[in-house]
């Protein structure tokens, strides 16, 4: 398995980072929002709903959402065509996202609720699904395009939750002993979430120096980095919540050795809106 893992992410890394650093922000941003919206897809398995027709509404409503909030963003008019664009919705957007991810800490810890399949349950996780899918996107929107140096700085976000992700899979399999969230992710263990972090943090201060940041901001780019982390932990830990209610071990099967896209990107879901947030407080 980790040499399948290993292959996948040497066939999607190289793909991934070229879109970030080559694309221009709207084509980025379409390019994203396929991706997040494929998680998104799966997303609606694990909230179980059945029907296709349903399910191809749910997605068309949030990819209708996606480009109303370009819309109303788009920069100038007739009157000032050169204007650049507006943030400020997606900032709004990033905001909510960072909220919704704390109080999903608080669900965490109730592995019961919403778990009896009733339609109230379908509610809360399809609510769910929206609130971590549009933030993030949003999120992704605003670091790549703000600033002469966006692309840089998203990379770097992205980077952090991927160094955290492999170094937390290392780190767990070698010393891992002291479980986690044993109800929620039985293999996820507190040694994984400390070589998660470390390496997330040494690589967003790396690459934050190839994104211009100066050396008084290196330690905000470390704290930034960190909550970042964490974010993602609580992410990762709410797609596996979802996953034991309804019994099954990966969103999908998409990718080899890494099950659905879900499963790579729950994790970015909620560090893209910290990361974002965390840039715009400390200003690097």
């Amino acid at each position: 398995m980790t040499k399948t893992r290993l292959i996948a992410a040497l066939v999607m890394a190289p793909v991934a980072i070229a879109a970030i650093l080559l694309l221009p922000t709207p084509w980025l941003i379409a390019a994203a929002a396929v991706v997040f919206l494929a998680g998104l897809w799966e997303w609606f398995d694990l909230a179980e709903i059945e029907d296709t027709l349903s399910r191809t509404v749910l997605l068309v409503v949030h990819m209708a959402l996606m480009v109303a909030l370009v819309w109303a963003s788009r920069g100038g008019g007739a009157g000032d065509p050169g204007q650049p664009p507006s943030m400020v919705l997606f900032k709004i957007a990033s905001l909510v996202g960072v909220i919704w991810w704390l109080l999903a800490l608080l669900w965490l810890q109730r592995f019961n609720f919403a778990s009896d399949h009733r339609t109230y349950a379908r509610m809360f996780k399809l609510a769910a699904a929206a609130l971590s899918v549009i933030p993030a996107w949003c999120a992704l929107t605003w670091i790549h395009a703000e600033g002469g140096n966006g692309h840089w700085w998203l990379l770097t976000a992205l980077a952090v939750v991927w160094a955290a992700d492999s170094g937390a899979y290392f780190a767990g399999r070698k010393f891992g002993m002291l479980k986690l969230a044993p109800r929620v992710s039985p293999n996820k263990t507190v040694e994984g979430l400390i070589g998660g972090a470390v390496a997330g943090v040494a690589v967003g201060v790396g690459l934050s120096l190839l994104a211009g940041a100066t050396a008084a901001q290196l330690p905000w780019v470390a704290l930034v980095s960190l909550v970042a982390v964490l974010f993602s932990v609580v992410g990762d830990l709410f797609e596996s919540l979802l996953k034991r209610h309804v019994g099954v071990k990966d969103s999908g099967h998409l990718i080899p050795g890494h099950g659905g896209v879900l499963d790579r990107i729950d994790g970015v879901l909620a560090a893209l809106p910290a990361f974002a947030l965390g840039k715009a407080i400390f200003g690097f």
